[in-house]
């Protein structure tokens, strides 16, 4: 017996190392997509904008096939900015899921990134579950440095969202999709079931070394000075 429970709890020891290994390369991956996104010339996102976001998303490599079956079909991370202008908190594992990408639904993955412009919208994303769908709730994010007089989105809607297929990157409505807290791989990162919430928040959470590159990818980003990218 004695045998026998060593064995199970070796066998869950090597499990949840390597559930946490697969939710770090994903967190990693999610860093890589914000910095090649916000990297690509003139084609990236405002950073007027991501200066006046309360929260960000990004889910990296959502697959094709959900776009069939409606099943669960894309994880990713959301980080939002701490009291009093602190920086970014510790990143929350999120999951994505329905919702139509029009045009790149062709595309054998597709990376999506959302900017949460407002306080009511970051409240209903700590949520269990929350899925987009209202008018001014949720619209196409515009793409370039600056935003322009050509939209009015960042006046009206709560989120902006954007996705990128085959290298191809434009703003996006994701009206329909649901995003759900995802405590399991909260738990792979930080030890035991947590929040969105309670990470956002930093009650119980504190970044992993694969956070603090996500977060120091944000700050990069969102602090920076107009004109200043690139140089």
């Amino acid at each position: 017996m004695r045998k026998l429970a060593f064995g199970l709890m070796a066998a869950s020891l090597t499990l949840f190392a390597k559930d946490g290994v697969e939710v770090t390369h994903r967190l990693d991956d999610a860093t890589t997509t914000f910095n090649e996104i916000m990297a690509a010339p003139d084609h990236g996102i405002p950073h007027d904008l991501l200066e006046k976001a309360h929260c960000v998303v990004v889910v990296p490599g959502l697959k094709k096939g959900a776009f069939v079956v409606g099943a669960e079909f894309g994880r990713g991370f959301i980080s939002c900015r701490r009291a009093e202008d602190r920086g970014w908190s510790a990143p929350a594992a999120i999951r994505m899921e329905g919702g139509s990408f029009g045009f790149q639904i062709g595309g054998s993955e597709t990376d999506a990134v959302l900017l949460v412009m407002s306080d009511h919208g970051a409240e209903r994303l700590m949520g269990d579950q929350f899925t987009l769908g209202g008018e001014g709730e949720v619209a196409a994010g515009p793409v370039g440095r600056e935003t322009t007089a050509q939209t009015d989105a960042r006046f009206t809607a709560e989120i902006l969202s954007w996705s990128r297929s085959r290298g191809v990157f434009a703003g996006i409505s994701l009206k329909g999709a649901t995003l759900r807290q995802d405590k399991d791989a909260n738990a792979d990162l930080y030890g035991h079931p947590l929040t969105t919430r309670e990470v956002v928040m930093g009650h119980e959470a504190h970044p992993t070394e694969a956070g603090r590159r996500f977060i120091a990818a944000l700050s990069l980003e969102s602090y920076r000075e107009h004109g200043s990218h690139g140089q």
